[in-house]
């Protein structure tokens, strides 16, 4: 009962802390959890890691205005063969704040993965994949288009490809994500004019009119501490954005978001608790330490938490 109550206690003493945390780049776009790039991948010979299994997640995300991000997530691995899995992951996510509400099935993500080389010592994964969106990224409050914060995809499609090198102590991890299209949302300072909302504010809002966000490479360094039940990460994770992100200006320019470009770096800490080796639970905490201006794809946070269940069948 004990063993039970500790890393549920631990994490919602956790889940509570009032630190201020920020989180950019990563926390919704999703490719930073995808195969090879996923935080705190284990490293155990004992049994095979491969297995296939689910593991849902819950996610809560401050912005820095006012919109509250929840997002859950079913994320399920499936064993193609001995050395290749293939991942699904089926996000639900709503958003609350002073503009409006939403919420909807989030950008779907498949990923295929596999062993190019294991020695014992240390393994190498390749993974390739992609984002489908469930929405154009145009979702309105009373006919007023809402700025990216609100919107529950990201509305393009995303090709993803990555490689990590796991250890027992070590994880490295690089990808890269590439949107291959513009989306369709329409915000504009000028079109929330006699809204009677305060403009001051309404500018504070990057514009996004057809967005075509630029694309990302990540990094991510962790250390792993690991004993027979409980484990720790401490990591780094880079993202940086080599292109700019274009949007569409109310003359119909088309012009690169100036400062779009550059570094996002986080420190992140995550904990987890093994029930056995099918199942457990997983916290994850970011804090940014490096921020990106302007915020045209709404992905800044001030505050994040995830806590995870997971199961191998």
């Amino acid at each position: 009962m004990f063993k039970t109550f500790l890393p549920l206690a631990l994490g919602v003493v956790l889940a509570a802390s009032p630190l201020a945390l920020r989180a950019q780049g990563c926390s919704d776009a999703g490719f930073c959890t995808m195969g090879a790039l996923k935080p705190d991948q284990p490293f155990n010979k004992k049994i095979e890691f491969r297995l296939r299994s689910m593991e849902l997640t819950f996610y809560r995300g401050k912005t820095t205005l006012t919109p509250i991000v929840y997002v859950a997530t079913a994320d399920m691995n499936f064993s193609l063969n001995q050395k290749t899995s293939f991942q699904v992951k089926l996000p639900y996510q709503a958003v609350s704040g002073r503009l409006g509400n939403t919420s909807s099935l989030g950008d779907v993500s498949l990923c295929v993965t596999r062993s190019v080389f294991s020695n014992g010592i240390y393994d190498i994964n390749v993974s390739v994949g992609g984002k489908i969106p469930m929405n154009h990224s145009d979702l309105d409050e009373n006919g007023r288009p809402l700025p990216m914060y609100y919107q529950t995809s990201l509305g393009t499609y995303d090709g993803v490809m990555g490689i990590s090198v796991i250890s027992k102590k070590w994880l490295f991890a690089t990808g890269i994500q590439h949107p291959f299209n513009r989306n369709k949302n329409q915000f504009l300072w000028s079109r929330w004019e006699g809204s009677g909302e305060d403009m001051n504010y309404i500018h504070r809002y990057s514009v996004a009119n057809e967005l075509r966000r630029g694309t990302d490479v990540m990094f991510r360094v962790e250390r792993n501490i690991r004993f027979s039940r409980l484990n720790f990460t401490l990591g780094l994770l880079p993202i940086y954005r080599i292109t700019h992100d274009y949007i569409t200006l109310g003359t119909g320019e088309r012009v690169a978001q100036e400062g779009s470009t550059g570094l996002a770096l986080t420190a992140l800490l995550t904990t987890g608790y093994s029930f056995n080796v099918q199942s457990g639970i997983k916290m994850l905490l970011g804090n940014k330490i490096v921020n990106r201006d302007p915020n045209t794809d709404g992905l800044k946070r001030e505050f994040v938490s995830t806590l995870s269940y997971y199961y191998r069948f």
